[in-house]
């Protein structure tokens, strides 16, 4: 075991306060493609670039163009939690992790055994109607054709936050708390340049900040400790998954 690992699980070992944040790098070990990697999501061509397909603005102008590439390129309901997943999971159930914070949609820290999820982009596993607000599942979506719509009628939307849309006030406070007060924060799958959810490592106040990535980010140089891999095998091996 490298240097760097040893260290990550010895800090993982003697804390009770730590706080992880992490993006789609988490989820690609479960067959989940990310956005900005050279296979990755925006790196495909269709007719219109990701970018303004997920935007609330094309949404409302053309929802059935949003649901066709919605359906087809953000929905993965048999992907299963991966060795990152469980190992959070697992530091959770010891008492030791406080929270997860994600930029992810896909609701597969629940789906490994994490309480404490939150979501500043939102999931895909929730969805409301426009019109009265009525709650439809994954399935629902899954199931239909062309727009999605309630059994009033109304448009059903996703509960994720689109392009143009604001994240979630409380959300983005409870993260501000959890980051601000964790003794060790780990911050993985992500290349931290999605604002403002990126700036919320800004809170961190310890000294033990941990990047596990596969490549490079802009934080690297302000981390205490850099390991570089996939986070799957590095958290897992720590935490022994």
């Amino acid at each position: 075991m490298s240097k760097e690992r040893e260290t990550l699980k010895k800090w993982l070992e003697e804390s009770d306060n730590i706080v992880f944040f992490g993006g789609a790098g988490v989820s690609t070990e479960s067959n989940i493609p990310d956005f900005r990697s050279t296979d990755g999501l925006y790196h495909q061509q269709y007719d219109y670039p990701p970018e303004t397909i997920l935007s609330h603005s094309f949404f409302v102008r053309k929802p059935e163009e949003f649901y066709r590439f919605y359906r087809n390129k953000m929905l993965f309901p048999d992907a299963e939690p991966n060795r990152a997943h469980k190992a959070l999971a697992k530091l959770e159930k010891e008492g030791k992790l406080r929270a997860v914070v994600t930029q992810n949609i896909d609701g597969l820290h629940q789906k490994a055994g994490s309480r404490e999820v939150l979501e500043l982009h939102g999931s895909v596993l929730r969805n409301h109607c426009m019109e009265c607000g009525k709650f439809y599942g994954l399935e629902t979506i899954l199931n239909s054709e062309g727009i999605p719509r309630c059994e009033c009628g109304g448009m059903i939307k996703p509960d994720v936050v689109l392009y143009e849309e604001g994240l979630d006030l409380p959300t983005i406070q409870q993260a501000v708390f959890y980051i601000s007060n964790a003794d060790v924060l780990i911050v993985g799958g992500t290349s931290l340049t999605v604002y403002p959810a990126a700036g919320l490592i800004d809170y961190y106040r310890g000294n033990k900040l941990i990047l596990i990535n596969k490549s490079v980010t802009s934080m690297d140089s302000r981390a205490d400790l850099v390991i570089s891999g996939p986070i799957g095998e590095i958290l897992g091996d720590a935490v022994e998954i």
